[in-house]
């Protein structure tokens, strides 16, 4: 397809076939028929553990490779850097772990309060455990954009760990911003960009550490991190002892998954393919993503506009910079009473704080959170027509609590 074509793309996905409008992207995406099917060959052909002497070593060793690559491309890093995990959460602790070898007493972590809590928690626990102190980015609960980090930042601080988009909220900080200043301060910046890779070009060059979830861009579930050879090289993490002290092996424990690899690289692929053009897949995917987000933001913008022109419906998260992430509350209802509504409309918008517990509590909404709506690339405007109906029809004369 030569330019985003929503029709098009939405008969890559058997899920819709269901009938239900999806707004739980957030949550983790819906799965085209590619990514399955690679997911299916791999796991009916011959593998072993990787080699070159037989055809199920080879093609071991060319998943995890083409995997590497893939996500190098999607990343605008090098594959000699990619480092699979079970997931975003796992990958964090065990790089926390590491690099609190590194510290001692009196050394300084910043977190924010704008993160998902696999940013925050692991880096708080491994801080307590290495004696480092823990300073706290806040952010406005109006406009939901981060503080000035520059405040926090002295000749102690070791980390800083922010998110690339808010699964919250949307908020995009700066992070290109951040890193510079954190690097002026000769620390590191671990950058969480699960919500953002699905929304937008990414080039993750300008963090030491990134980290994301395939299964938020329709691949399957797992977490990679991308960071420089050099860097990964400096980190030594507890591991068997006969297990390779290669990078980036070094931090991949046991036998990799590879039919979740494969699904990754046709996710990678399909993500290539929706209007992109040029002649690498790098290129594809930077002018894939740019369409896809045209999209995206368009029918957020017209969603807004619908839910805000609601009475009794609060709306949060005004940041300038900003993924199609909607967070809501409606007077009389809670949020679970609401997603319970929506759902009986065919219309699937959970509520809650999505683990993202410091920003619901910094925005005093507690453990019941609100109702979340995230746009895909599969969202069309008949999706925002049934959810607008829907909160209509909760609103109405007839409505009853």
């Amino acid at each position: 397809m030569n330019a985003f074509d929503v029709v098009a793309v939405r008969k890559q996905f058997p899920a819709l076939d269901e009938g239900a409008a999806h707004f739980d992207g957030p949550g983790g995406s819906q799965t085209p028929q590619a990514v399955a099917d690679a997911v299916a060959h791999t796991m009916t052909s011959a593998l072993a553990n990787r080699g070159r002497m037989t055809a199920a070593e080879r093609r071991a060793d060319e998943i995890v490779v083409g995997a590497r690559q893939a996500m190098a491309d999607l990343l605008g890093t090098t594959a000699e850097g990619i480092v699979f995990g079970r997931s975003m959460t796992q990958l964090t602790y065990d790089f926390s772990r590491a690099l609190a070898k590194t510290w001692s007493a009196g050394d300084e972590v910043i977190v924010t309060r704008l993160d998902h809590d696999a940013n925050v928690r692991p880096w708080v626990q491994a801080a307590e455990a290495a004696g480092a102190t823990v300073k706290w980015l806040g952010f406005d609960p109006e406009t939901s954009e981060l503080d000035d980090i520059a405040p926090l930042l002295t000749d102690r601080t070791r980390l800083v760990a922010v998110t690339a988009a808010s699964n919250l909220l949307g908020t995009r900080p700066d992070t290109q911003r951040i890193a510079d200043q954190v690097h002026e301060a000769d620390a590191l910046i671990y950058v969480d960009g699960v919500h953002l890779t699905a929304h937008a070009p990414v080039d993750a060059r300008y963090a030491d550490f990134y980290v994301c979830s395939p299964y938020k861009f329709f691949g399957p579930h797992l977490g990679v991190l991308t960071a420089a050879p050099e860097l990964l090289e400096t980190l030594r993490p507890d591991k068997l002892l006969p297990s390779t002290d290669a990078v980036p092996e070094r931090f991949e424990l046991g036998t990799l998954p590879y039919e979740l690899l494969a699904g990754t690289t046709a996710a990678v692929d399909f993500i290539a393919g929706l209007g992109g053009s040029g002649t690498t897949r790098r290129e594809r995917l930077i002018t894939s993503l740019r369409s896809v987000e045209a999209h995206e933001d368009g029918l957020r913008d017209e969603l807004e506009s619908a839910l805000k022109a609601i009475p009794g419906v609060t709306l949060y998260g005004h940041a300038a910079h900003r993924t199609p992430t909607l967070l809501f509350t409606l007077d009389g209802h809670t949020p679970g009473e609401v997603s319970e509504h929506l759902a009986k409309a065919g219309v699937n918008a959970p509520a809650g704080s999505f683990y993202a517990y410091e920003p619901a509590r910094h925005l005093g909404l507690g453990a019941a959170g609100a109702v979340r709506a995230g746009l895909a690339p599969y969202t069309d405007r008949s999706d925002v027509e049934r959810l607008v109906a829907a909160m209509t029809a909760l609103t109405g004369p007839s409505a009853t609590n």
